[in-house]
């Protein structure tokens, strides 16, 4: 593995279409997106950097998150890296503004209000600091006691550093770890030598992990990524000693995809879902022609056994939360009996939420796929051993992420983790079992669209609306739904862990958190409302969100009985819920009104204002049953 962007496939037009972006007045967000998602070398990226400052001096309105801004604060030189830092994030249809902190200068920095860091006003903070600077008068021989002494003083005042991020600027922090570029003093049993340089590094890395997960601060695992493609890919100790440069300039634009992908996933920008081919894919053949005795899989063969490896990774990628499909061309029969009967799969049945095989093109099945499991196209990864199909859905699907995998199916699985397709800054309850959750949403859906008796058929699901106010239980799946709901999604507004227990203390805010069980299971916390009651005894609803996933079973009137309930309980006459128009929240530009609220104001942007008077509503009728107080977490 390389420093490299492997992952993404090489254009060789790419220059020419540079060029014509170069040479337009303002060159289309989407091309400049296109241009962004190829290989890219580091002065290619720089190019693009160029032309991206140069074409937008503002970000497009059309952009899906308000612009990112992000202080660079270092012992080292980072300079270097803005440049890969921004088109990784135009890569991910993100704006992100990057303010790179002179060298060392950081605590002055932070603590003088009037400086340049505190006028950049970050949204974000990246904390790199390499180990001269941290144990630069550590003796090697010194005792373990002393050792353990200066991680822990080292670790509090990095500790100190997040504090006044999160106090003086507002900011949400990222920490680096430590890049282990001092060599070996012992070799193999550098941990006996506890003052050493190398065993310094390792163990406050560990001691970061620790740190980072106890306090909401998201980790750049730069160590990690050493350990796979090496540490001369990212560090040259020539540059170290003439511009103090600690990642390499060659190394940027995979510094600045691993820092790109953070910031988004913090966003709930991560890809949910992995569609995978099958023939030469998942097992070496062709099931139609072959058999289940022709295919390759198994052990007994290098081959085989390299599908299985790429199968065991799916499987667990499936049980942390990402959501598994098939896309095939293949009799449906032919396409499953290996799930169902061949004695060495991994992968079965239960484990994929979405099985199409059929012989329509690809790119109209992986809309199947994302329509089934009703969620978008660009929450997609389709994985294809075909390079023939995968530039058809890169070509009708650019919304679609399509690895280039490599020949050896050895190295699929560590091409899809390279990518960082599914980073994620935290698991929940709910993550561990997405994939069962989906599965009963398809059944529930097919027994929906045989149903006569619509009715009848809500009624036989025996539905529970469970809600309670928030919690620490439920915290992180709520502010993950905060940040990752777009489709039915009032406001699009997004919160942090912080600015969630801030509501939590605040006795005129409304929080609910709402979970739907029926009789095929639970489908999880399926929605999230905050309100907020003002001078005038309105309780205005600032977000309101809900899973697609339970769209059609008259969740939205049980919630909205819910809401009545609890406004009442706060003192408040009415009701005002607001709609402001993102990109992909269409789907709810009608919801107030089909609730019955009358619209209050409307601007020219589509954003709108509605109003309901809580003397007058009355319950609605539905076939869930509404449970109070029971924790959703």
């Amino acid at each position: 593995m390389s420093a490299s962007l492997f992952w993404l496939s090489e254009d060789p037009t790419w220059g020419e279409k540079y060029q014509a972006a170069s040479s337009a007045n303002t060159p289309a967000w989407e091309l400049m997106v296109g241009l962004a998602n190829h290989q890219l070398d580091m002065l290619r990226t720089n190019r693009l950097d160029k032309l991206l400052r140069r074409a937008f001096a503002e970000p497009p309105i059309a952009l899906r998150f308000k612009p990112i801004r992000l202080a660079l604060l270092s012992s080292s030189t980072l300079d270097h890296l803005p440049p890969a830092i921004r088109v990784a994030g135009l890569r991910r249809n993100l704006w992100i503004d990057v303010y790179a902190g002179d060298y060392g200068q950081y605590q002055q920095e932070l603590i003088d209000t009037q400086s340049a860091l505190h006028r950049a006003a970050p949204d974000e903070v990246l904390f790199a600091f390499d180990h001269a600077h941290l144990f630069g008068g550590a003796n090697p021989g010194m005792s373990s006691s002393d050792a353990l002494a200066l991680i822990d003083s080292t670790a509090d005042r990095i500790a100190g550093l997040w504090q006044l991020s999160k106090e003086r600027l507002g900011a949400h922090v990222i920490q680096q770890t430590v890049l282990p570029t001092a060599p070996p003093l012992l070799g193999t049993n550098e941990h006996r030598l506890a003052g050493s340089q190398a065993n310094l590094i390792a163990r406050m890395n560990e001691r970061l992990r620790m740190m980072t997960a106890s306090e909401g601060v998201d980790l750049l695992s730069l160590d990690e990524v050493i350990s796979q493609v090496g540490l001369n890919q990212i560090y040259d100790p020539a540059l170290w000693y003439r511009a103090k440069q600690e990642v390499s300039p060659s190394a940027a634009p995979l510094y600045g995809d691993l820092v790109a992908r953070l910031l988004a996933a913090r966003r709930g920008l991560s890809f949910k879902c992995l569609v995978l081919d099958l023939d030469n894919t998942l097992w070496g053949g062709v099931i139609g022609d072959d058999g289940l005795e022709g295919i390759k899989l198994g052990q007994g063969s290098a081959l085989g056994e390299a599908f299985l490896g790429f199968q065991r990774y799916c499987k667990d990628l499936a049980q942390r939360g990402v959501i598994l499909a098939v896309c095939s061309k293949n009799d449906d029969v032919n396409a499953r009996a290996p799930f169902e009967s061949h004695p060495e799969m991994i992968l079965r049945s239960k484990d994929i939420s979405c099985f199409v095989a059929n012989w329509d093109d690809k790119a109209a099945n992986i809309r199947r796929v994302a329509e089934a499991l009703n969620i978008g196209l660009d929450a997609l990864v389709f994985a294809d051993d075909n390079a023939f199909e995968r530039n058809i859905v890169r070509r009708e699907l650019p919304m679609v992420a399509v690895p280039e995998l490599p020949e050896d199916p050895a190295l699929y699985a560590s091409c899809i983790a390279g990518a960082g397709y599914f980073e994620s800054v935290q698991i929940t309850e709910s993550d561990l079992s997405r994939t069962s959750q989906y599965q009963a949403n398809i059944e529930r859906e097919r027994d929906r669209k045989s149903a006569t008796d619509m009715a009848g058929y809500l009624k036989s699901l025996n539905m529970r609306l469970l809600h309670a106010p928030f919690d620490s239980i439920g915290l992180s799946r709520i502010v993950q739904l905060i940040n990752k709901t777009n489709q039915f999604n009032l406001t699009t507004r997004r919160y942090d862990d912080r600015a969630v227990r801030t509501l939590m203390e605040d006795p005129t805010a409304l929080t609910l958190q709402l979970r739907l069980v029926d009789k095929l299971g639970d489908n999880g916390m399926i929605s999230v409302i905050i309100g907020c009651l003002d001078i005038d005894q309105n309780l205005r609803i600032d977000t309101w969100l809900m899973s697609c996933r339970v769209l059609g079973r008259e969740v939205e009137q049980a919630t909205l009985n819910v809401l009545r309930a609890q406004a009442v309980r706060l003192g408040a006459g009415r009701l005002i819920g607001e709609y402001i128009p993102t990109p992909k929240n269409g789907m709810v530009r009608e919801h107030y009104r089909k609730l019955g609220f009358d619209l209050l104001r409307e601007g020219a942007d589509g954003a709108s204002q509605w109003v309901l008077e809580l003397s007058s509503l009355q319950e609605r009728a539905t076939f869930i049953e509404i449970v109070p107080g029971e924790s959703n977490g």
